[in-house]
């Protein structure tokens, strides 16, 4: 009898084995039509460049998620040519994906493409930067909140007797860009309630890295009691450190900047006092938003550009005093768990 019962309750359990997924596909679970939705599709992914840590780590986290749930990435890299980057995205309409990512130069040359793009019925998402027309998605930070915070760290190390002097820099992006527009509005108004400080300058380095430590070491030349350096970009801010470092003012002048977060973009030169403040917008949350809001577009029954919505990044500080393990990330981390 004892033998007959184990090989009972074998049977049995071999039976829930095979019975269990056939009850899930009859009740309410909506993982058939999840699935579903997503298998086999096509989504077209247009950044500024592949060449750096933003655009990485958004597609690796992209990749993971396609991978897991059968559809494709078609990635169409411009290499930072406003041209390339307008006929890539024309053929990839041409091509009629269900879902274009698009990362915008400016916040015009891809406004018609955008535009198109939705009246052909292709949803569209804009990463970190936005032109004039709304899409479906935007994912990215708040850069006029990224410019307010980065002006209020400038006070606190600057105003009054606080640093060596009251007198600030400003090293910029691109003019013409969302981000750097939009985060001189946020400096500007809160330099504006703060008339003590001096902004001694204020140029574009077109987020190229030998620009900005051109800038900062006239800069520091002309104003050996600099406070402070507000930067826009911790890649084109490696410059600013360096012309910082070389002048001998490392600890002395403050480097406030922001970026993605990548473990040695950011926490690293925290650590090594590169960098004082650093705002991430942390690439890794960015990509569980992308892939969020794919899931989403591809899911839904909607006209494309009816119903746009943002993801706003929440941005962490980082110092010195609050840098722990968990505030930066990496490529292979991204890779592994999907951001």
């Amino acid at each position: 009898m004892k033998h007959l019962a184990t090989k009972m309750a074998a049977v049995a359990a071999v039976g829930l084995a095979f019975t269990a997924p056939a009850l899930a596909q009859d009740s309410d679970s909506p993982g058939p039509a999840y699935y579903e939705a997503l298998k086999g599709k096509t989504v077209g992914f247009v950044p500024i460049s592949m060449g750096f840590d933003l655009t990485q780590g958004w597609l690796a986290g992209m990749q993971r998620q396609a991978d897991e749930l059968g559809y494709e990435i078609i990635v169409r890299d411009p290499n930072w040519s406003v041209e390339s980057g307008i006929q890539a995205i024309n053929s990839l309409i041409a091509e009629k994906p269900d879902l274009l990512v698009i990362q915008n130069n400016d916040n015009r040359s891809y406004n018609r493409l955008v535009r198109r793009a939705i009246s052909e019925g292709i949803p569209t998402i804009q990463v970190q930067q936005r032109v004039q027309t709304a899409s479906d998605a935007f994912i990215g930070p708040d850069w006029f909140d990224i410019g307010t915070k980065s002006a209020r760290a400038a006070v606190a190390q600057c105003s009054g007797d606080a640093g060596p002097s009251n007198k600030v820099a400003i090293v910029q992006g691109a003019l013409a860009a969302p981000a750097s527009m939009l985060m001189m509005e946020g400096i500007e108004a809160t330099l504006a309630e703060n008339p003590d400080i001096e902004v001694v300058s204020s140029q574009a380095s077109d987020w190229d890295a030998t620009k900005a430590y051109s800038i900062t070491s006239t800069v520091l030349k002309q104003h050996a009691d600099l406070c402070a350096v507000i930067g826009f970009w911790d890649v084109a801010d490696v410059g600013t450190s360096g012309a910082i470092r070389e002048a001998g003012l490392e600890g002395t002048v403050s480097l406030i900047t922001s970026g993605g977060g990548k473990r040695d973009a950011a926490c690293d030169k925290i650590s090594s006092g590169e960098f004082t403040v650093y705002h991430s917008y942390n690439v890794a949350g960015q990509a569980r938003d992308l892939n969020a809001a794919i899931k989403m577009l591809l899911q839904a029954d909607i006209e494309a550009g009816s119903a746009p919505f943002a993801l706003l990044s929440p941005l962490t500080r980082i110092t010195a005093d609050s840098l722990s393990p968990a505030s930066c990330w990496t490529l292979e981390e991204i890779a592994q768990s999907g951001g």
